[in-house]
């Protein structure tokens, strides 16, 4: 075998080598980041999922916003990337427990009765105005001794949960998309597709509240999305109870 033989078979096999191991390597890292993804969102691969719809409050028929079918969209895509399966039930005909697997739950407490519930188990500090009258406090939410009102269109508010019941290792979060119209809603779903990573590795295992500001909505739809602040402590803490009115008997003179 001459010199310029071997040198082009030790290339060749030097090659094969560097791409082999560029190989494993890219499929550790993508094992590695699937992983990651299905621990946060709890959902294995070939595992169960719940997604709860809420109704359009907008109208005495039973019917879905359209943003919230979009938001629905967002996260039905989260699903299968973590090869896991989901199964769709309407927030009156979701009568199960939580923790057995991972739930999705959207729209505010003023449409879904299932949010209803997991804020008063799990989010005592919130309360949301469900008030269908117009007024300056429609909508509104108070978390813990703030208020944050809502401007449609212009200024609109909405809350992203990952929270877990119990210690279990093997239990499953509830994400909760609490909002105060539909499209934020979606704001919220998209922002937790766009953030997943960066919340993983944040906050782990443990469950979190963030309130999260969408802004222009009537121009940028559910794109621009601010973090306002985590909420979470205020969120989980019990509101005080309102002081008794206070009554004194009338005597005659």
């Amino acid at each position: 075998m001459t010199d310029d033989v071997r040198n082009i078979v030790l290339g060749v096999v030097a090659a094969g080598i560097s791409a082999a191991l560029g190989w494993i390597a890219r499929t550790y890292l993508w094992k590695r980041k699937l992983r990651r993804k299905q621990n946060f969102f709890g959902l294995p691969a070939n595992s169960e999922s719940l997604l709860v719809v809420n109704r359009d409050s907008a109208t005495a028929e039973p019917a879905v916003h359209r943003f919230d079918v979009f938001a629905l969209l967002e996260l039905s895509a989260l699903i299968k990337d973590c090869g896991a399966h989901a199964q769709v039930v309407t927030q009156d005909a979701a009568q199960q427990g939580f923790g057995e697997r991972t739930e999705f739950c959207v729209g505010g407490p003023g449409s879904n009765r299932r949010m209803v519930a997991h804020m008063a188990a799990m989010l005592p500090g919130v309360r949301v105005n469900v008030d269908p009258e117009p007024g300056p406090d429609r909508g509104a939410f108070q978390i813990g001794s703030e208020r944050y009102r809502m401007d449609p269109g212009v200024t609109e508010y909405v809350l992203l949960a990952r929270l877990t019941a119990g210690e279990r290792r093997e239990t499953r979060p509830v994400f909760l998309f609490c909002g105060q119209r539909a499209i934020t809603n979606q704001a919220a779903t998209r922002y937790l597709a766009r953030n997943h990573e960066r919340l993983a590795r944040k906050h782990g295992s443990h469950s979190f509240v963030l309130l999260l500001k969408v802004i222009n909505s009537q121009a940028y739809g559910p794109d621009v999305v601010e973090l306002v602040a985590d909420v979470t402590k205020a969120a989980q803490t019990p509101l005080p109870a309102p002081a008794p009115a206070s009554h004194k008997a009338n005597r005659a003179d």
